[in-house]
C-alpha cells in the first residue's frame, strides 16, 4: 500500500525522458517549452487543494469522486467515495474500506475542490509531448509534464516512471479541448517515485481495459473531463487491475474487476462496508460529532460526546 500526501506545491527539476533500448516507436519530444539547463524547474499547482480557501473542502480525503454516479463491480476500494451532484453509488460484490458520501455536503465540497484542481492542472505548462498512438513497447520517463493536444491510445504499452521519491509526473491529454486517454493492457510502473505524485489530466474520458487474464498495474490520479471506466480481465481477484491512486471524474466512475488503493489522505478507517466514521474534531464546544477519535484516545468518543464545553473538556484523561 502506497502512502503519501501530495505537497502543496510540486516543484521539480526538469529532466528529459530516457527511452529504453528496446523502444519500437520513438517518443516525440518537442522541447520548445523547456530549457536544456538542468536547473530549470517545473512548478505545478497544489494538487487537491481546498476550494474557496475552505480547509474542509478537500478532495484529498477521497479515493473516488464523481459528478453523476459511481458503479463498483467485483472490485475493492481503499478510501472514501463521493458523488455530487448525483447521488447514485452502486456496489455489486464491491468492498469499500472508507465512507460513502452520496449527494451530501462533504461530497459537494470534494467535488468542487476537484473541479478547482482540474482547472489548475489545465494551466500547467507542458515540457514534452506524447505521440497519439503507442503499441507494444516500453517507455522510460523522468519527471516532467507530458502533453498531447488530442487523444492518446496505449495498447500493450508499459510506462516506466523513474525518479526521486518527490518526483512529479503530469500527463495532460486533450490540451486542445478534446481528447481521451485509452489504455488496453496498459501498464504504468514506477522505480523510486511515489504513485501519488503522478497525475493524469484528460479533456474527456479515461478508459483503462485489460483484455486478458493478466493483471496490468496502473498508478496515478486521474482527473477526467467526462467519465472514467476501468475494467479488469477475467473476473478473478488475481486478475483485477491494481490501481494505485485516485479516480475523479466530472460525470461517472465505473470500476469492474479493479483493486483501487487511494492516496494516503483518502483512506478510510472503516471495516470495508463503506460506513466508516469520520475523524473527530478534537476541540470542544462543537456538539456531538458521532465520530471516530482515532489514536488520540481510542477508547473514548470525542470531547463533545463526553459533555465537553470550552474551558471544561468532558474527557479528562
Amino acid at each position: 500500500m502506497y502512502t503519501h500526501n501530495l505537497p502543496v506545491y510540486l516543484a521539480r527539476t526538469l529532466v528529459r525522458p530516457r527511452l529504453t533500448a528496446g523502444l519500437l516507436v520513438t517518443l516525440t519530444l518537442l522541447s520548445a517549452a523547456c530549457s536544456n539547463d538542468s536547473a530549470s524547474r517545473i512548478t505545478a499547482p497544489s494538487v487537491f487543494s481546498s476550494a474557496n480557501n475552505d480547509p474542509s473542502a478537500s478532495a484529498n480525503d477521497f479515493a473516488v469522486v464523481a459528478g453523476a454516479a459511481v458503479t463498483c463491480t467485483n472490485s475493492s476500494v481503499n478510501g472514501n467515495v463521493g458523488v455530487y451532484p448525483g447521488t447514485v453509488v452502486t456496489q455489486t460484490s464491491c468492498a469499500i474500506d472508507g465512507t460513502v458520501h452520496a449527494g451530501d455536503q462533504i461530497a459537494q465540497k470534494a467535488f468542487e475542490a476537484f473541479l478547482a484542481e482540474y482547472d489548475n492542472v489545465a494551466g500547467v505548462a507542458c515540457t514534452d509531448f506524447l505521440n497519439p498512438v503507442y503499441g507494444v513497447e516500453t517507455l522510460t520517463l523522468d519527471p516532467g509534464v507530458y502533453c498531447s493536444p488530442a487523444g492518446v491510445t496505449f495498447t500493450g504499452t508499459t510506462l516506466q516512471l523513474v525518479g526521486p521519491s518527490d518526483g512529479s509526473w503530469i500527463f495532460k491529454i486533450g490540451t486542445s479541448g478534446t481528447g481521451a486517454l485509452t489504455g488496453t493492457n496498459f501498464s504504468v510502473v514506477m522505480t523510486g517515485g511515489d504513485p501519488c505524485n503522478v497525475t493524469w489530466w484528460t479533456a474527456q474520458a479515461a478508459t483503462i481495459t485489460d483484455s486478458d487474464a493478466a493483471s496490468h498495474p496502473f498508478i496515478g490520479t486521474i482527473l477526467a473531463g467526462t467519465a472514467i471506466s476501468i475494467t479488469g480481465g477475467a473476473g478473478a481477484v488475481t486478475s483485477r487491475i491494481p490501481f494505485n491512486g485516485d479516480a475523479f471524474a466530472k460525470t461517472a466512475v465505473t470500476m469492474t474487476d479493479v483493486s483501487l488503493t487511494g492516496c494516503e489522505g483518502s483512506r478510510g478507517n472503516g471495516s470495508g462496508n463503506g460506513n466508516a466514521k469520520e475523524k473527530c474534531n478534537q476541540g470542544v464546544g462543537n456538539g456531538p460529532e458521532g465520530c471516530d477519535p482515532g489514536n488520540s484516545n481510542n477508547r473514548n468518543p470525542s470531547n463533545d460526546e463526553r459533555g465537553g464545553t470550552p474551558g471544561n473538556p468532558g474527557r479528562k484523561g
